[in-house]
């Protein structure tokens, strides 16, 4: 690892300087997080702060250089951050985990650096000209998950930065260790202060939420954090972007193939281990075919393999944490209990090393079971059989969340006109969560509000100004 990444973990070992970080798949010691006070966090704004109309003045190009020589900075320590983040998160290094997400962060960095922005001519006729141009906000304060730290930190960098803002980034509890050796890398390619790393507990998230030199929030987490946050950061009138929870639901037409289907079903599903805001997490599927769609999805993941994220066969990996591991528990043991049919999974060993939970289907499940109708944020997937498509589209639509969906068809057109009647901030057809940095992504209802990638990214992040002649 780079030196700066190294001297940082050097400097976590000592249990007087913080948290103690063990890993989720085998309990040993990663290290220790540094817990920031509300001076430091203070301190931290006023930094950004000072350095924000510098950043700005060096103009687009000289930024969008920087966020590629921090793209390189990250590919050259590529290794040691997926490494990193297996450990600490839990993910597997291989399959769409540690190492792909590493690979995201290189992939977002330069995407955004190169995407076009330019001024927007709105009039310019007899009555006069306008245009509209997109200034810096200032400083941004970015609040990271622990399911995806390192890829959803770049999320809230790099349109922050490529627009001129400055941006103290507060991560996760659970995974700060990630979010602190990405920045390191980061910064050996950016000017001083522009990003600042403040780890710590809650408090220190609702004090950046609530600083007065703070500009905009952008916050990816559940849908109760991002209700606290908004009423948190309302008496400034802050910006925000809040991609919140997610329970989305899948949807497989009558004329689907199974087995064409079942892997990239069960990706979307089980991609992190089901931790993932946008994964599929109920699926819709019709009689006619419910049997068959079942049989395929089981077939497929018993040949996914769970374990140790550091070893390199493994794909699926433990719950981050056992809060969450009681969570699906929880959920699954309900729908057991209802007299749901378990096809594969639903026994963990509570008592074994690590979080690990055993991909679980769970078929002939009741609609508005818990399993259902609650986000499990793991790897259980109910399986609900319908009669009627019309009755369908309206469960998948019934939720207060709505960040995705899926269509699964034969026939693209139909499934685009199923898809139309979906209730979701994205819906996919014949895939689900594969987001790309070219594509705005956001929620509906409580999914939360605001865009992100693309150039609907970048206008999140930017202070609209018309010049009216």
């Amino acid at each position: 690892m780079s030196t700066q990444t190294t001297d940082l973990l050097d400097r976590v070992q000592d249990p007087e300087d913080g948290r103690e970080i063990l890993d989720p798949a085998t309990g040993e010691r990663v290290g220790f997080a540094p817990q920031a006070t509300a001076e430091d966090l203070d301190a931290a704004v006023a930094r950004a702060l000072a350095a924000q109309p510098g950043w700005a003045a060096t103009g687009e190009d000289s930024r969008r250089q920087a966020l590629h020589a921090a793209a390189d900075a990250v590919e050259a320590h590529a290794e040691e951050l997926a490494r990193l983040l297996s450990r600490e998160q839990g993910k597997p290094l291989n399959g769409p985990n540690a190492r792909f997400e590493v690979g995201a962060c290189v992939a977002w960095l330069r995407t955004t650096a190169d995407l076009p922005l330019e001024p927007e001519v709105v009039v310019d006729d007899e009555s006069g000209r306008a245009i509209l141009h997109y200034r810096p906000l200032g400083v941004v304060g970015a609040i990271g998950p622990w399911n995806w730290p390192m890829m959803i930190s770049i999320w809230q960098i790099a349109p922050s930065l490529r627009m001129g803002n400055t941006v103290v980034i507060k991560p996760s509890g659970y995974t700060p260790l990630s979010v602190l050796a990405l920045v390191e890398v980061l910064n050996s390619a950016l000017p001083a202060d522009v990003l600042i790393a403040v780890p710590g507990r809650g408090d220190i998230g609702d004090r950046l939420c609530r600083h007065p030199d703070v500009a905009k929030i952008m916050f990816t987490g559940s849908t109760e954090t991002g209700k606290s946050i908004v009423k948190a950061a309302s008496d400034t009138m802050k910006r925000m972007t809040m991609e919140l929870g997610g329970n989305d639901a899948g949807i497989v037409l009558d004329d689907a193939d199974p087995r064409a289907l079942a892997e990239g079903i069960f990706w979307g599903a089980f991609i992190n281990t089901g931790q993932t805001c946008a994964a599929l997490k109920r699926l819709y599927v019709p009689e006619s075919i419910y049997a068959q769609v079942c049989d395929a999805l089981v077939e497929v993941a018993k040949t996914m393999p769970m374990g140790i994220g550091l070893e390199e066969q493994n794909v699926l990996g433990p719950l981050q944490n056992r809060a969450q591991w009681e969570i699906v528990d929880r959920l699954v043991r309900a729908a057991k209990d209802s007299g749901a049919r378990v096809l594969l999974g639903g026994d963990p060993d509570a008592h074994a090393p690590g979080n690990f939970y055993p991909t679980t289907l769970v078929a002939d499940i009741d609609p508005q079971n818990p399993l259902v109708v609650q986000e499990q944020f793991g790897p259980a997937l109910p399986i609900i059989k319908y009669t009627d498509l019309d009755q369908a589209i309206e469960w998948a639509n019934a939720l207060d969340e709505a960040l995705g969906s899926s269509v699964w068809s034969a026939d693209t057109d139909r499934a685009i006109e199923v898809a139309a009647r979906l209730v979701a901030g994205t819906t996919w057809i014949n895939k689900h969560g594969a987001v790309d940095p070219r594509i705005p992504f956001g929620g509906a209802r409580e999914s939360g509000f605001g865009m992100e990638f693309g150039v609907a990214g970048l206008k999140e992040v930017a202070q609209p100004h018309v010049i009216s002649q």
